[in-house]
């Protein structure tokens, strides 16, 4: 059964492909129209406006904080009752250095705000912080799949390995029009997206 949308897909095969086309056009909008430019970087507002960006043609719950408890795998995400609290503890965490910055990415990651999308809006969300703060991004077209999903599950442990994983990924090509469009593809790669290209999906903005 398909997570309840806006458009009425009853089909989670079929929902999975107009997700992916509508949300990755809307990740190249993000990128033309600036929009990013009136976020609060590095706060859950900025992370709540791009996922609301994103999601907002196909969720009731796009930009808003999840009600439900989730889990992946064995990994169960900030519990419901503690979310909002997590957040604030968020909000208020260091930005100035590349560590910083990483670990304020994980513990989003652990709260898992939003009921579907946390992965790719985060990734864009973590890039905004980069940017600003250290005038980087990740160039995730060299970051691994494999290597990634596994060192962010191993990451709220140990974080060591993905600081490494971004660390050897991070370029100064900041605002590279192709480096962002292959980030996006990769990004939505992760999460089993693959059908669109970004670079097709241009056209028909």
């Amino acid at each position: 059964m398909a997570l309840e949308n806006k458009l009425g897909i009853n089909d989670s095969a079929e929902l999975a492909r107009v997700e992916e086309r509508i949300s990755k056009t809307k990740a190249i909008k993000l990128y033309e129209s600036n929009i990013v430019e009136d976020f609060v970087v590095g706060k859950f507002s900025g992370l709540a406006k791009i996922h609301k960006f994103l999601f907002d043609e196909l969720y009731d719950f796009a930009g808003k904080i999840r009600t439900v408890n989730i889990a992946k795998g064995n990994f169960r995400f900030a519990p419901v009752m503690y979310l909002e609290t997590a957040l604030k503890h968020i909000d208020d965490m260091p930005q100035s250095t590349f560590d910083e910055i990483i670990e304020k990415y994980v513990e989003m990651n652990v709260a898992h705000p939003f009921r579907e999308g946390n992965g790719r809006s985060t990734r864009i969300w973590l890039d905004l912080i980069l940017k600003k703060e250290l005038k980087l991004v990740v160039d995730w077209n060299r970051v691994d799949k494999e290597d990634y999903l596994l060192a962010m599950e191993r990451s709220p442990i140990k974080d060591v390995e993905i600081k490494l994983l971004l660390k050897n990924a991070l370029t100064d090509q900041i605002d590279d029009r192709e480096v962002y469009m292959k980030g996006i593809d990769v990004s939505y790669y992760y999460e089993g997206y693959n059908t669109f290209k970004a670079e097709e999906l241009k056209d028909k903005i």
